[in-house]
């Protein structure tokens, strides 16, 4: 993938923005995932991807290509959502209770599937619970342990990304999993 994302950065810097959108094509599940483990919320998610693009888009002049793009989106895409967490005000998501509503749960909207819908939720509510006690974690912890067990990269570029020492990043994720299983072994 490599090659191909060189080319279509070239092809970027010339002014083809069809290339952009194969780009964006390349990367976006994988942003999109990172800023949702890091945030938690679906909507807020996909602000956060299209912003970590557009940064991306409007820097790419800065991006050294011989390291990988990959990283260097992901850091983008780490920064915007730390800086939304710092500046999060409480609101309403789209899965919080609607008065009136009570009766309609987003279970109860799930489509028929092999899986039996009891073992759908209990499945569901894991993960959920697993990705509310993540978003708990101070933010330097949750970066750490979002990149390393969520999206499986490696320690150096854990290390590119926070742009920190490979031994503070192993020290953050000792540290949030230390944090993670206290939090979880309480409740």
């Amino acid at each position: 993938m490599d090659s191909l994302t060189n080319r279509l950065i070239a092809d970027i810097k010339q002014g083809d923005e069809q290339a952009f959108a194969e780009l964006v094509d390349l990367y976006k599940d994988k942003v999109y995932q990172v800023a949702y483990r890091m945030v938690g919320h679906v909507h807020e998610a996909q602000d956060i991807a299209q912003e970590a693009f557009l940064r991306a888009y409007t820097n790419l002049d800065k991006f050294d290509t011989t390291r990988k793009f990959s990283t260097w989106l992901f850091r983008i895409t780490t920064n915007v959502s730390i800086d939304r967490l710092r500046k999060r005000k409480p609101d309403m998501h789209l899965q919080d209770a609607v008065k009136g509503m009570e009766e309609v749960t987003y279970e109860s909207q799930l489509a028929a599937t092999d899986e039996l819908p009891e073992d759908q939720v209990v499945k569901m509510e894991l993960q959920e619970w697993i990705q509310s006690e993540i978003n708990q974690l101070p933010i330097k912890y949750r970066t750490a342990i979002v990149l390393k067990y969520l999206e499986d990269l490696s320690l150096k570029e854990i290390s590119e990304i926070m742009d920190m020492p490979v031994a503070t990043v192993k020290t953050r994720i000792h540290r949030g999993r230390e944090a993670l299983r206290k939090r979880m072994r309480h409740l």
